[in-house]
């Protein structure tokens, strides 16, 4: 018989803040964002403290609106290295027991523990082990999220924010399902969410009622997905990071970027990045990837088939500014510019008009 899986959701509690609050001893038990100041071109929070949370302050909202909120909030700019170094200081205590590791972000990742390194055997002592390794090591505090599946794990670890650790039994998942509000649901945005409202289904139990060709006519693939997790049905896999098939880089900034210069500019400064980390390794790339992200967090990619490989910065840069173009950026404000190059192996291209074959995708 199959072993029960045992899933794992650490989210770290207000991570860019806290790390800042950790560092700062002046900025403790004070409403602070991380993130652009509203002055200039306008900035974004990229986290909030729990004490700016309180005024209504979130992730994504414009600073101009933060300070409206609070206008005693305090204003950091990222450190965008310093939360990498941590970020990885918690992944080596999560390879203390498991290396199914999945990450999501800097501040979260799912963990397999169904076996265990150190054959501790509890999901919930486990989770309790990496919550304390990381407030005693690293001065911060993490939820935890524990049951069978990844989508439950996830929904868990936000219960008893922040510092909280909840688990869902294998006996208490479908039932948790059946009262989940739709718009707990992951995929459910505002959208999904008020025509489901207006059709009268406001929970998993109302979702429960419609049949699977029901779920997929009204919302399409997604609708396989919810008929199978209302019934506590998610075996997707916990998935590690794998080898890396790509070299690239990418800069968040603490001001939107609004014009071409800006954006050419950074994306220069990207480029080198990449061709220093290319030459490193020895390696040439014939597909580069752009890579944006606008300040209401929306992002797209757009690549460009060359046809030799590369490394050089020249035509790292002036491709990435190629693909710029076709991004349809007019009146879009910009927080994150990535570059990234691709398949390494020379194949041989079909004779075009163009030397060089274009893809675009979302």
């Amino acid at each position: 018989m199959e072993k029960q899986r045992k899933i794992i959701h650490i989210d770290m509690d207000a991570f860019y803040a806290s790390v800042e609050q950790r560092d700062n001893p002046e900025y403790r038990g004070k409403p602070l964002v991380v993130g652009g100041p509203p002055q200039g071109r306008g900035g974004v929070v990229a986290a909030a403290s729990y004490e700016a949370r309180k005024f209504g302050i979130r992730s994504a909202m414009p600073s101009k609106k933060a300070l409206e909120l609070c206008p005693e909030v305090l204003f950091i700019y990222p450190r965008f290295p310093v939360y990498k170094e941590v970020s990885n200081s918690i992944r080596e205590i999560f390879h203390r027991y498991t290396d199914l590791i999945e990450p999501l972000s800097l501040d979260e990742a799912y963990l397999d523990v169904t076996t265990d390194k150190q054959n501790i055997g509890s999901a919930i002592e486990i989770a309790r082990q990496i919550r304390q390794a990381i407030k005693t090591e690293l001065n911060l505090t993490a939820s935890a999220g524990i049951s069978i599946n990844k989508f439950v794990a996830k929904i868990a670890s936000d219960f008893n924010k922040p510092d909280g650790l909840t688990f869902i039994a294998p006996a208490q998942v479908e039932e948790f399902m059946e009262k989940l509000p739709v718009k707990k649901f992951h995929g459910v945005g505002k959208v999904t969410a008020e025509k489901m409202k207006g059709m009268g289904l406001h929970t998993g139990a109302d979702l429960k009622k419609l049949t699977e060709d029901e779920l997929v006519a009204y919302f399409g693939k997604v609708g396989h997905f919810y008929y199978n997790i209302v019934r506590g049905i998610d075996d997707r896999d916990v998935e590690p990071e794998r080898e890396s098939k790509s070299v690239g880089a990418e800069d968040t900034f603490a001001y939107d970027l609004t014009t071409t210069e800006e954006m050419h500019t950074e994306l220069e400064k990207i480029a080198q990045t990449v061709s220093t980390r290319l030459q490193r390794y020895e390696l040439k790339g014939r597909t580069v990837t752009l890579k944006v992200k606008y300040h209401d967090f929306k992002q797209i990619t757009r690549s460009l088939s060359l046809e030799k490989p590369v490394c050089d910065t020249e035509t790292i840069a002036s491709t990435a500014k190629q693909l710029l173009q076709l991004a349809e950026l007019t009146d879009k404000k910009v927080r994150l510019l990535g570059i990234s190059l691709s398949n390494f192996h020379e194949q041989k291209i079909p004779a075009k008009k163009n030397s060089a074959q274009l893809r675009l995708f979302e």
